[in-house]
């Protein structure tokens, strides 16, 4: 297999340095729930679990009779002694990152091992919640090994070797607590760039690759490779500042009515997409799919709600107009701030697109590349009026973090008490059924309110010789998952 690789040098599954080294690691540790192909929590390590106290505590039965590789018994200390290494480092005011699974702080107030094989986690009382769960899927590792190199894992696989920024060669783990993986070894290839990656592939080195590149698409329907789509966790936004022209939500919504986000993903992005309405992950059952009149492509329901505005194009410009409250003509006239990638200007081809769109309704817009810093520095200061950006959306489903009034990722200054009682709400629902209850009237109020709009999130691709698994939900991170009972 080819994977992009350079920043590695050293093995630590808590401190991940690249996007496809999560999913070596997946082959080789485990946590205690996984996601399943219905984007719902299932048993990996903890067997079971229940919550109690109006969800402070969660108890997880951890499974008997599972060891490391090296054939130690993994227990709850493993379990606690791994979280709590998460923890320290997500409070060290030092620490220059909070690591990748600095999240959890968020979920767990305090760990504790009741038994061999139990597992009590309380957590804080605004998220004593069904998320918990999604919170459970780090990695587990043996009680001392949070911090060393190479430490060993419960997965279907050990490290045989490894020489960085080369290869690293997987053998099957002989203890592993399933049935033996069929295949016995998994050698990946290094390489510092998406391009090398690709050509890798088209010279023979390597039977399969993983690639977010839009020129990888060419190959989805050659007739030498085998083609599997992924979701990555990259949702792309068209961000709006909730200050000036765009405080109106006849304005948001006119530019939600013209803006074509099907056009963006077969032309600009040559459908390596996911099309999405709201935050969440369609086709899963956290999507609400009866809001599809909100967001349906409408230039004349767009005029109709800027005109209401009192927009106009008084000297026929082609650029809308009209007085302000100081009896001075003002234009419709708006930059969007779009930061660019490496080795890839979809982005930028994106934005100019958009710009052409809301030209057809009077609107002015001006595309503004940046650097990525310069961007995300201007997005915290509210430094900005349209932005093409991307949020990096965590495993919960949990969209608080960018519609709660005054949080620190709700870059658009979007207020609505309404809103910010829903999403506290759903922190406090136990089971599935409230949960997506709850998400669904959270993504109702977002199409009313036109907060910002959701394009796509962005996918992969993973190029093959041999249909590797049989999993229905690839995602990014997870790419690995069922080459285990793959029979070459």
């Amino acid at each position: 297999m080819g994977i992009q690789s350079v920043k590695t040098q050293i093995i630590r599954p808590l401190e991940p340095q690249e996007r496809d080294i999560l999913s070596v690691y997946n082959m080789i540790y485990e946590p205690l729930v996984r996601i399943d192909d219905e984007y719902k929590p299932s048993p990996c390590l903890a067997e079971s679990w229940e919550s109690a106290n109006d969800g402070r505590t969660w108890t997880f039965h951890i499974r008997t009779g599972v060891t490391f590789s090296d054939g130690t018994p993994l227990t709850a200390q493993d379990v606690v002694d791994t979280a709590n290494a998460i923890l320290e480092r997500a409070s060290d005011e030092t620490a220059s990152t909070k690591g990748y699974y600095g999240n959890l702080r968020y979920f767990v107030s305090r760990i504790t091992a009741t038994g061999t094989h139990t597992v009590v986690v309380r957590t804080p009382a605004n998220r004593s919640y069904y998320g918990v769960l999604y919170a459970m899927s780090f990695p587990i590792l043996p009680s001392g090994q949070a911090n060393a190199d190479e430490p060993v894992g419960s997965g279907p696989y050990i490290i045989a070797d490894f020489n960085p920024g080369e290869y690293i060669l997987l053998e099957r783990n002989i203890n592993w607590w399933r049935s033996p993986p069929q295949v016995e070894t998994i050698t990946f290839l290094c390489h510092e760039t998406q391009r090398e990656v690709v050509e890798s592939y088209e010279y023979g080195r390597v039977n399969t690759i993983f690639t977010r590149s839009v020129a990888a698409a060419q190959y989805r329907s050659g007739s030498t490779s085998l083609s599997i789509d992924y979701r990555t966790s990259q949702l792309e936004v068209l961000l709006m500042h909730h200050y000036g022209r765009l405080a109106s939500a006849n304005v948001r919504k006119a530019i939600r009515y013209v803006v074509d986000p099907d056009y963006l993903a077969q032309h600009v992005y040559l459908n390596m997409v996911t099309r999405t309405d709201t935050p969440m992950i369609p086709g899963t059952w956290t999507y609400n799919d009866s809001l599809g009149g909100y967001f349906v492509r409408n230039l004349d329901e767009a005029r109709r709600l800027l005109e209401e505005d009192g927009w106009g194009d008084s000297d026929e410009d082609g650029i809308l107009d009209k007085l302000n409250e100081n009896d001075q003509k003002i234009t419709l006239s708006l930059n969007l701030l779009v930061y660019e990638e490496p080795d890839n200007d979809v982005r930028i081809q994106a934005a100019n697109a958009i710009r052409d769109e809301l030209a057809q309704v009077g609107i002015e817009v001006t595309v503004v590349v940046d650097t990525f810093t310069s961007v995300k520095t201007k997005l915290e200061a509210g430094n900005f009026q349209l932005a093409l950006a991307a949020y990096s959306m965590d495993p919960c489903p949990d969209p608080g973090f960018m519609l709660i009034s005054g949080n620190t990722y709700n870059y658009c200054r979007y207020r609505s008490t309404a809103m910010t009682d829903l999403c506290n709400q759903l922190r406090r629902c136990e089971d599935q059924g409230s949960y997506q209850d709850t998400l669904y009237q959270i993504q109702e109020r977002f199409a009313q309110d036109c907060p910002f709009i959701c394009l796509y999130y962005r996918d992969g691709v993973a190029l093959t010789r041999y249909m590797y698994t049989t999993i229905r939900d690839v995602r990014e991170y997870d790419l690995l998952r069922g080459i285990e009972t793959f029979r070459p």
